[in-house]
């Protein structure tokens, strides 16, 4: 099965929900770990405990375990197992973005057969041109896994280039949009090439002309819970796009620990108040 269509299915079985997992120094703090290797492999197996198999998908932020070297590495290598054991979707979060062959080498370690670090799909940034993702898309679409491109975000300096326009007048969003949407068409019940688009972003796709209705393709939407977002904030980011949305609650759910029940608890309201607010 490709990747849109085991999202599709997931998203069917559990609600709407990626749970991020963002080891914070400050987070491993309020759980009580201290801020090693040691308290982030507690923080991460603790997390896939509670939450694994039970909501449609997760997402390792790469860069709070590669700041402990290599041996963080091996817990994100043990968080993606982790989640092929107890089948759930694996969203890396390393948000790569470069050209030819680095490019390729980054598609190889995230997206290849074999690689311990390649889970079912990675968030990466076209800023470089749609086309330098190219190795990763291949790689992508062969190897059954998926791709969530940076479109619109949230961070306050990101409309100078996600806003910007062409000679032509159109503007990158709608670009990356389209890019994506080019490489789904057809596709049932929904491509492999997603998007990233801000939970909390407002009317920024209607004033930017992206169309993500037409992308027919999955929309991460970070942002939802603690950083304010409900069912008012993603009628008015997505609109009829409202169902291809996988809303992605770190804080939100992450707050609860360090118990496992709590977790568990927390992150099946934030699901069922996702798909209530999806709807």
């Amino acid at each position: 099965m490709t990747f849109g269509a085991r999202l599709a299915a997931a998203m069917d079985d559990h609600g709407p929900l990626c749970v991020g997992i963002d080891p914070h120094e400050s987070l491993l703090a309020d759980w009580g770990l201290t801020d090693d290797v040691d308290g982030l492999r507690t923080f991460a197996h603790t997390v896939m405990e509670a939450v694994g198999g039970r909501v449609a998908a997760v997402k390792p932020q790469a860069a709070f375990f590669e700041r402990h070297g290599s041996a963080g590495v091996a817990v994100l290598e043990e968080v993606v197992a982790a989640g092929r054991e107890t089948g759930t979707l694996v969203i890396v979060d390393a948000k790569r973005g470069d050209i030819g062959s680095t490019m390729g080498a980054y598609a190889d370690a995230f997206l290849r057969d074999g690689s311990p670090l390649a889970g079912d799909a990675l968030t990466v940034s076209p800023y470089l041109g749609f086309g330098s993702l190219d190795p990763a898309v291949d790689l992508a679409l062969s190897s059954g896994r998926g791709l969530f491109v940076l479109c619109l975000t949230s961070n306050k300096e990101g409309h100078e280039v996600q806003h910007a326009r062409t000679a032509e007048g159109t503007s990158v969003g709608a670009l990356m949009a389209a890019r994506a949407a080019a490489l789904n068409t057809g596709v049932e019940p929904m491509g492999s090439i997603g998007l990233v688009v801000g939970a909390t972003v407002g009317d920024a796709a209607a004033r930017t002309g992206t169309d993500l209705r037409a992308v027919n393709g999955p929309l991460l939407a970070p942002g939802v819970g603690a950083q304010g977002a409900g069912a008012a904030e993603l009628t008015a980011v997505f609109g009829a796009a409202r169902r291809q949305v996988l809303a992605s609650s770190s804080r939100g759910v992450l707050r609860a620990g360090p118990g496992v029940a709590a977790l568990r608890q927390a992150a099946l309201e934030a699901s069922s108040e996702a798909a209530v607010a999806l709807r």
